[in-house]
């Protein structure tokens, strides 16, 4: 019963006496007082307002200048002052008797200076006369309850404020006084508790019959009842002598054991205010338990319900009543003072308590205050501080684990960092895990005092979280599990969050498993496969060279992840460049083989590197190799790969690898191809295979004449009998004509074997040959020499002689030639209107038009290629036979200044006429040609 006495009492008030303001001429400082005689009092609206004995209601704002109006003719008994509306209730009385009137003020409308009273209406039930006890109003003015000291209740229903919309009915009837009333609003349902001196109970107001419930059956006494916020749910607050009851509508709450003859009783911010008779005091009875005489002391208690504890208590001679105003508390005395209690801030108060070491106090105290967040964090620290500091490292790890997301992890870290309180550390990082506010070095941190702590169960608990509960950097922890030596557990998190690189890491260089670390490669995508089969495929291949291989086939042709469930084609071109893997088969020739192989096989466009390596190692093969039967398989094996026709882009690339290995078909192949006939030939040289170099002129000398000549220089440096083969180069060079004789005797002046006889033959049929065409040459020469003067001639008679025209047809019709007629020298005559019509030019014969133009086309194109000096110059340098390229040139006229006239004007002269007649021996002479 004296568990009130438990609670820790501080001074979260300030107490100060109010004063009157200062006057005109600074005067002040006096208490306020109050005129005598106040009987009731009540707050709202800014204002405090009382009622005296002489019928008069007062208003004391917060200047202090008093006012008031004539409520009452004699007195008045009760205020209710409505937080929400600026309207007033007061019973009082007008007359002697019991006769108690009701009257509503709205303080916003005058009538003469004086609110304004809107109603008024006798409050006693029927006609039995009675005292009234208690009155309350509700804040939607749809309801207001008077209770009497006879035990019932009447209960006006509807706007209080007019008579014509309300309705009074008794509500409540009993035998015992009613001493409180109190409206409880939750929704849309209303309740009315009522309090007697001897029970409890509540009508529910929503419904028609206004049904009730007895919820005790001990009462209190006037002023002893309240209703609380809605911090402590709207509950009915009862205090009695021995507890201090809570009530819901329906049933009684919880209840405190503050001892004392209760006075007052208010609730305020969340917190109970008690004004109880002082225990040295004598016992009152309770219905008139506030009528105290003066020199009674009575205690003020204010209470914290949440929090337990007691925030002010202070004794004050015989209070009237506890008003609550612009946030503060006013006590208002027997003798007309006024005492104001001004709440603390809420920092002021934590430090009280920090001063006391009172943290789980300053904590619910700042969450009732709904201090933000920071706020409770510096006191979560303050609180873990205080318990580190007295060694109780389990209670103060709990209080900075509620700082995480506030406080800086560091700084608790740096406090745990110790061996012997590494379990305290632990905690603190698994819940800034859980609230996903780690960062890798936290992560780190956690996973090491898991390894030391050797605690495997937490250790698997905290890896194999959910996918959506991973609050931590996996590529740390991986890292982290890998050096503490817990393979297993980073490969399992390595594998679960898709970190292949660190999953083959770890299996190959750790736990060396290739096995495993091949088959996961297989079940990974595409492109994650081929970079890791780049990075770690030497490896691989050393340790499972079969395994491997087949994979990289797979990779290279047409791959499909292991684990892949769909069809064939959903990766379709996803293929892997084959060249790019050649360097993971070092030291491993005869998978390489194999793999190349089967590239060539199943991909015929596979990149060249491929099948240059693949040449490659089939040449080294047969060049290392013993058996005659496996060497002569690996020789057809390789020049059948030459001549797939892979190797026309690096044909310099493939014969430098047939040289490198010496195989001659290859090397000889790959000449052919590339028309490289001289190094056909030359080969044979070195290798002195005769035959050899007599059938490469035959094959190939057509398309190269230049390897006749080759071949007799070769056979003419021999010191050995090559009589045969000198011959059978000389009878080819001779049918040819592919050299002159004077240089194949100098060429075979070399020899010492080769005597006069061998080219005799060749020497006997040249200069036969030569006769021959010097005779035929001298012939041509007469012949031109007879033509040559014949024109002469011609021209002579031309100069000398007139031209006798004796032609009878005309050149173009052949009909008889008729006057007027056209002649022409040349000898062909026209009809005058046939040449009109078929002459292109009054001066040119039609007939020998063509072929005079053709002449002097000739001409003009020996003109114009009589300045070609560079190009004479590159046919010189390049031609077999130079003479013959200067006899064309010089032939041309390039060597000769020739004028070129080629129309004949009027007013000819002899140098015309003479130009003229060379024209047309030139002209003839092409067409006797």
């Amino acid at each position: 019963m004296a568990a009130y006495l438990q609670w820790r009492r501080f001074v979260f008030f300030d107490r100060e006496m109010v004063k009157e303001p200062p006057g005109p001429e600074g005067a002040g400082g006096k208490p306020f007082a109050l005129p005598p005689g106040i009987t009731v009092c009540d707050s709202g609206r800014g204002n405090l307002v009382f009622g005296d004995m002489e019928g008069r209601i007062w208003f004391l704002p917060r200047s202090l200048q008093l006012s008031g109006f004539q409520a009452y003719k004699l007195r008045v008994t009760h205020l209710y002052q409505l937080k929400q509306h600026s309207i007033l209730v007061s019973v009082g009385e007008d007359e002697e008797g019991i006769n108690p009137l009701v009257k509503v003020w709205n303080l916003e409308k005058r009538d003469g200076g004086n609110p304004l009273c809107t109603r008024i209406f006798p409050a006693i039930p029927g006609n039995k006369p009675t005292v009234v006890s208690c009155l309350t109003v509700h804040e939607n003015l749809n309801f207001m309850a008077i209770g009497f000291a006879d035990g019932s209740v009447v209960l006006t229903k509807g706007d209080i404020t007019r008579d014509r919309h309300s309705k009074t009915q008794i509500l409540h009837e009993g035998s015992y006084p009613v001493t409180g009333l109190a409206f409880r609003q939750s929704g849309k349902t209303t309740h009315l508790f009522v309090v007697t001196t001897e029970n409890i109970q509540s009508y529910l107001l929503s419904v028609k019959d206004y049904s009730h419930l007895e919820l005790d059956t001990h009462g209190c006494g006037l002023h002893c009842s309240s209703l609380s916020d809605p911090s402590q749910d709207l509950q009915f607050i009862v205090a009695g002598n021995e507890c201090v009851y809570l009530y819901q509508p329906d049933e009684r709450g919880p209840c405190f054991a503050f001892e004392g003859q209760k006075l007052i009783v208010h609730w305020y911010r969340g917190y109970l205010i008690i004004v109880s008779k002082d225990r040295k005091a004598s016992p009152k009875s309770e219905f008139a338990g506030n009528e105290a005489q003066n020199s009674d002391k009575q205690v003020l208690n204010i209470y914290d319900l949440c929090n337990k504890f007691i925030a002010y208590s202070s004794i004050f001679d015989d209070v009237v009543d506890v008003l609550a105003e612009w946030g503060s508390l006013y006590v208002l005395t027997r003798d007309g003072k006024i005492h104001v209690l001004q709440e603390k801030d809420a920092q002021t108060k934590l430090e009280m308590l920090f001063r006391k070491n009172l943290f789980e106090m300053a904590i619910n105290l700042a969450k009732s205050h709904h201090l933000d967040s920071d706020g409770l964090s510096e006191i979560f620290r303050q609180y873990g501080d205080h318990l580190y500091n007295k060694g109780n490292h389990d209670g103060a790890i709990q209080q900075y684990i509620r700082t995480i997301g506030k406080l800086e992890p560091s700084y608790v870290i740096r406090k745990f960092l110790d061996a012997q309180r590494i379990h305290n550390l632990t905690a603190y990082l698994q819940t800034l895990h859980l609230q996903s506010l780690a960062n890798a070095d936290h992560t780190t941190l956690l996973l090491n005092c898991y390894t030391k702590l050797k605690d495997s169960t937490k250790l698997e608990e905290f890896i194999k979280a959910s996918e959506s509960e991973v609050r931590f950097d996996v590529e740390t922890a991986i890292k982290v599990l890998r050096q503490a030596g817990y393979y297993s557990h980073a490969v399992y998190l390595a594998e679960k969050h898709a970190h292949h690189e660190w999953y083959l890491k770890i299996q190959l260089e750790d736990i060396k498993n290739y096995q495993e670390a091949l088959r996961y490669i297989g079940k990974l995508p595409f492109d994650q496969a081929e970079s890791n089969m780049k990075r770690y495929g030497k490896i691989l291949m050393h340790h499972v060279p079969k395994e491997t291989t087949e994979l990289l086939k797979n990779l290279c042709t047409d791959y499909q992840p292991s684990g892949n469930s769909e069809g064939p084609g959903i990766l379709e071109g996803k293929k892997a460049n084959s060249e790019e893997f050649i360097p993971v088969f070092a030291n491993n020739s005869r998978e390489l083989k194999a793999f190349l192989e089967h590239m060539t096989e199943v991909q015929s466009d596979s990149p060249q590197g491929v099948y240059d390596t693949l040449l490659e190692l089939r040449l080294q093969n047969w060049a290392h190799e013993v058996d005659k039967q496996i060497k002569e398989k690996l020789h057809d094996e390789a020049l059948t790969l030459l001549k797939s026709g892979r190797f026309k882009t690096v044909f310099d690339k493939a014969l430098v690898l047939c040289q490198m290995h010496n195989f001659k078909d290859g090397v000889l192949y790959l000449y052919e191809q590339g028309k490289l006939f001289q190094q056909i030939m030359h080969y044979h040289m070195q290798n002195e295979q005769y035959k050899k170099v007599i059938e490469v002129c035959e094959l190939y000398g057509d398309q190269e004449a230049c390897l006749w000549e080759q071949a007799l220089g070769y056979f003419a440096r021999k010191e050995e009998d090559c009589k045969e083969y000198i011959a059978a180069v000389l009878k080819h060079i001779e049918n040819k004509n592919l050299m002159p004789p004077l240089l194949v005797v100098q060429t075979l002046a070399h020899n010492s074997t080769a005597t006069l006889s061998v080219i005799k033959d060749y020497l006997v049929n040249k200069l036969q040959k030569q006769s021959c065409q010097i005779e035929q040459d001298g012939q041509r020469i007469q012949k031109y020499r007879d033509e040559t003067t014949r024109i002469r001639q011609e021209i002579e008679e031309l100069k000398a002689s007139p031209k006798i025209f004796q032609k009878t047809k005309c050149s173009i019709c052949t009909s008889a030639l008729e006057l007027p007629s056209v002649h022409f020298l040349c000898g062909h005559s026209f009809h005058q209107h046939c040449f009109e019509s078929y002459s292109e030019s009054d001066s040119e014969c039609p007939t020998c038009m063509p072929e005079n133009r053709k002449v002097m086309d000739m001409i003009r194109a020996q003109e114009q290629k009589r300045d070609l000096h560079d190009q004479f110059q590159h046919q010189l340098k390049c031609s077999n036979d130079g003479f013959s390229v200067v006899a064309d040139y010089f032939g041309r006229g390039v060597f000769n200044k020739l004028t070129l006239i080629t129309d004949l004007p009027l007013g000819k002269s002899a140098t015309t006429i003479e130009a003229g007649l060379q024209r047309e021996l030139l002209m003839h002479t092409k067409r006797s040609t």
